[in-house]
């Protein structure tokens, strides 16, 4: 139709598609085997994290490269398994394959309803001081996780404090080889991110050897993961060439793509079967906790990185995009993947121009899965130790406590609670954080601050709308500064902040008209914004009035001489307060 817009295409790959560059293929190309680059190390370590065999990180890192390059809505995210994923993983997936394959299907049909019922706002209610808690707390776990690794420590137990416990108790079993290759890792490993960090912007007009001196440094920085764990291999190999291994090395990694089939719905064991209904029942509130903090990390990352490089993003198509990701990824055996925050910067520090990076990435990993997996038996756990703590040291916010300390000092309380449950269990960290966060929400709806000033009338300016539980607050408020000031007079309730009210509210306010007239005060009502104004006349109330503004309430009041007048309307011979010599109080 002529004049009317053109509607965006269903598929987001359809709206840059079309108007591909051939400028662009060069820069994707290379940030997509910059990302390929740190997701194949990264892979194998979060599966060790996880507790599931190495391939597995392999298996989940391909797939949500090619979905998110056609659903997805932000050139930089890359979706692939993370180390947020892969510690809620360990915890209800019980360290089976077959439990985190089919916990990546149900999270992906959860995300996908989600996304398909728009419930994406559900997100709104996990507080930024509980996923600063829950991120900080898991920036701990995790990396002293992987301390058994780095100092080469066997039949160390998963939960926090007997990992606590039984590694301060076994110290003095550290193997020397482990101890001294992953801290030479970590080493490396912090000194390239500071390289890089501190990497000056490359000048199109310098000579060219400053030109390719820069382009290396770059890329050696960039491919950190890759270079410390191709190092740490050699090393190992070199070992195990001369007739001795000081190294606990990761083994055998089965070589080949996985096969496409359904998730698992029962598992065989030693004595049985164990059945779908029954696997549901031991994963539990994972099956909530999973794909909300799948979510909550991926759409994030995306806003974030968009904010940062410019354009818009679809957070309903996001999700969509991880759902189908998950859903898809567990036909090839992947457990539950998100938006990976230091990829996606890889990527987005690469000049990634389009998600068509996310097909060279994925090829690389299919690659890897193809060719290259003999390769990675000799890869040391203590290299893949130290490419995990490097990756998880930077979530923790230490200045979170002072920020919170300095701006609001309530919102302290989730943030602990949530940040100490978590080194007990992860899923009673992020519950009780959000019940406490709801706590605080629901005593700020139920109480909202209430501005009463005192002068010829009782003005009464409540701070925010009005909904069931304040009801009684605001009517205790009135009645007992109404009642109590001498000489006695009318009430005027200032609504300029009341956007909604309920219909609790509306007969809370008729009790209050009727309460002061038995007491020969009358309640008169200014401000009202159109829809509160609605609500009220269609509730008819007895001796309901209104002014459009205080201004105006104050006139009409004022234009009646005498208390028996003013009473009969509900006004005062005098505009309401405005002097600092007038009595101002805050309820709360």
């Amino acid at each position: 139709m002529p004049g009317s817009r053109c509607p965006l295409p269903a598929l987001p790959v359809l709206r840059w598609l079309p108007r591909y560059s051939r400028a662009w293929l060069p820069l994707d190309v290379l940030a997509g085997l910059a990302v390929g680059l740190t997701a194949v190390p990264q892979a194998l370590a979060y599966a060790e994290l996880a507790g599931l065999p190495l391939q597995y990180g392999l298996y989940s890192s391909f797939m949500g490269c090619f979905v998110y390059c056609l659903l997805g809505t932000a050139k930089d995210v890359t979706l692939g398994p993370t180390a947020i994923m892969s510690l809620l993983v360990s915890s209800y997936a019980f360290q089976q394959p077959a439990y985190a394959v089919l916990l990546a299907f149900l999270s992906g049909c959860i995300q996908l309803a989600m996304g398909l019922l728009r419930l994406g706002f559900l997100l709104d209610f996990i507080s930024c001081p509980v996923i600063k808690g829950f991120t900080s707390a898991a920036s701990i776990t995790i990396s002293f996780n992987q301390v058994k690794n780095i100092l080469g420590l066997q039949g160390i137990p998963r939960q926090f404090f007997l990992q606590l416990y039984e590694t301060l108790r076994r110290i003095g079993e550290t193997r020397a080889g482990d101890a001294v290759l992953g801290l030479s890792c970590l080493a490396a490993l912090a000194g390239l991110r500071a390289m890089k960090s501190h990497l000056p912007q490359a000048v199109p007009t310098a000579p060219l050897a400053v030109r390719i001196s820069h382009l290396v440094v770059w890329i050696c920085a960039t491919a950190r993961n890759a270079l410390v764990v191709l190092f740490a291999g050699l090393v190992a190999y070199s070992f195990q060439v001369m007739g001795c291994q000081p190294f606990r090395l990761t083994g055998s990694i089965p070589q080949g793509l996985p096969p496409f089939r359904p998730p698992p719905f029962s598992l065989a064991v030693p004595n049985g079967t164990v059945p779908f209904p029954s696997m549901l029942q031991d994963m539990g509130v994972g099956l909530a906790v999973v794909p909300l903090m799948g979510l909550l990390e991926s759409v994030a990352i995306a806003k974030a990185f968009a904010s940062q490089n410019g354009y818009r993003i679809d957070p309903s198509q996001e999700l969509l995009a991880l759902g189908v990701a998950n859903v898809l990824g567990s036909f090839v055996s992947s457990y539950p993947i998100t938006g990976s925050f230091g990829r996606t910067a890889v990527n987005a520090q690469s000049g990634v121009c389009t998600p068509a990076g996310g097909l060279v990435t994925g090829a690389l990993v299919l690659l890897s899965l193809a060719y290259l997996t003999s390769l990675f038996y000799y890869i040391p756990k203590a290299a893949l130790a130290a490419v995990i703590i490097s990756a998880v040291v930077p979530m923790f916010d230490a200045g979170i406590f002072r920020r919170l300390w300095r701006v609001q000092k309530l919102d302290l309380v989730p943030l602990c609670v949530t940040f100490l449950l978590c080194f007990w269990e992860v899923q009673y960290g992020i519950v009780a954080g959000v019940l406490v966060s709801g706590l605080l929400l629901l005593h700020s709806i139920a109480r909202p601050p209430i501005k009463v000033s005192e002068g010829a009338v009782l003005l009464v300016q409540p701070g925010s709308s009005l909904h069931f539980p304040a009801v009684e607050h605001l009517r205790n408020s009135v009645c007992s500064r109404a009642l109590a000031a001498s000489p006695a007079r009318p009430v005027l309730l200032d609504c300029s902040h009341v956007s909604s009210i309920d219909y609790t509210a509306v007969l809370g306010l008729a009790e209050l008209l009727q309460e002061l007239h038995r007491h020969g005060l009358s309640l008169a009502f200014c401000a009202l914004q159109e829809p509160v104004l609605q609500v009220l006349l269609s509730a008819d109330l007895e001796g309901f009035q209104h002014f459009p503004s205080r201004e105006e309430a104050g006139e009409a009041l004022a234009a009646l001489p005498g208390w028996e007048r003013c009473r009969e309307l509900g006004g005062s011979r005098t505009e309401p307060p405005t002097s600092p010599a007038q009595s101002t109080g805050l309820i709360q």
